[in-house]
C-alpha cells in the first residue's frame, strides 16, 4: 500500500511573508489570483484589550503537492521556499508524530 503524503504546517512560526504563494504560482504558472496555497491573516482579540496577529498558511483545492518536483526528488515548492521553515512535507504518519510536539499546527493531505 502506498503511503499518503502531505504537509505539516507549523503556523506558530509563520511570518506572513507569502513566499509559499509566490513559489506555488511560479512552479505552476498560475496568475496572482490563483494558488495552491493561501495565507490567512487572523486578528485575535486577547484579554486585556490586546490584539494578536496570526498568519495561517493553508493549501487550497489546487494543491497537488507539486508532482513534477516530487519526480525529481524535491519537496513541494512551498516547502522549499518557506522563509520561516514552517512547512514540512512527508508521509502523513511521520508528520502526525511531529505534530504531537508542536503547539499550533495543521496537517493536510490531498486525495
Amino acid at each position: 500500500m502506498n503511503e499518503r503524503f502531505g504537509l505539516l504546517i507549523d503556523y506558530e512560526h509563520c511570518t506572513g511573508c507569502m513566499s509559499c504563494i509566490v513559489a506555488c504560482n511560479e512552479e505552476n504558472g498560475w496568475p496572482d489570483d490563483l494558488s495552491g496555497m493561501k495565507v490567512m491573516e487572523i486578528l485575535e482579540d486577547l484579554p486585556k484589550k490586546k490584539m494578536y496577529l496570526v498568519y495561517l498558511p493553508f493549501p487550497t483545492e489546487l494543491c497537488v503537492l507539486c508532482p513534477r518536483r516530487k519526480k525529481r526528488g524535491l519537496p513541494p515548492a512551498c516547502v522549499s521556499h518557506c522563509m520561516a521553515g514552517c512547512i514540512t512535507y512527508g508521509p502523513i504518519s511521520e508528520l502526525a508524530e511531529q505534530m504531537k510536539k508542536k503547539k499550533r499546527t495543521v496537517l493536510w493531505a490531498p486525495r
